[in-house]
């Protein structure tokens, strides 16, 4: 789990819009530190902690659970081989507050998985190398120690979509697909974990 969150991590697990937390931040309620470059903010895990222990702020995103956890459960591995596609996805999803990694075939995927251990994985279905179905015919035989659902987001057949789906996926989504689209299907598989 990363060390560092993003305001809009941040105004998840408060239950605030990100611009309230843009707000304790510039008047120092909040300490975080800014990206070069961009001068986006980032707010060290301990310190969101300490601010929501100090201000008696509720973990919006969890049931009782500490902070990184709740963080932790909202990781999404993006398998896509366009890296424009993957960018996008990426995009889309840290906006919405998740933490996100992106591997550009199935071999990287399977890499990816005990390592970043996701809640949730995106899977194309055509990719060089193990297909998306090559991967989903992985998960079937593989004993993770950890619960993971997949949407696949494929401009493939309907065919090739049931398929994944019998195979195990547990959403399909068409590209080329709408942004609230995407972070409505992930929402929904977090929401079944």
């Amino acid at each position: 789990m990363s060390e560092v969150l993003t305001t809009r991590q941040v105004a998840h697990l408060c239950g605030v819009s990100f611009r309230t937390v843009i707000r304790w931040i510039e008047r120092g309620l909040l300490q975080s530190y800014r990206l070069p470059g961009r001068g986006d903010y980032r707010v060290p895990l301990g310190e969101l902690q300490r601010f929501m222990l100090e201000n008696g702020i509720p973990n919006a995103a969890g049931s009782g659970g500490e902070v990184g956890e709740a963080l932790g459960a909202r990781k999404v591995l993006i398998t896509e081989d366009d890296p424009g596609m993957a960018s996008a996805i990426s995009r889309v999803l840290d906006r919405a507050g998740y933490e996100t990694v992106v591997a550009s075939d199935g071999f990287a995927a399977g890499a990816m998985l005990y390592r970043f251990q996701p809640a949730v994985m995106t899977l194309d279905l055509r990719m060089p190398g193990l297909d998306g179905l090559g991967v989903l015919r992985y998960l079937q035989r593989a004993n993770l120690p950890f619960s993971l659902k997949v949407l696949v987001i494929s401009a493939d057949s309907e065919a090739r979509q049931r398929e994944a789906l019998e195979l195990g996926a547990h959403a399909v989504l068409a590209k080329p697909f709408e942004n609230e689209a995407l972070v409505a299907g992930v929402a929904a598989l977090f929401a079944q974990a």
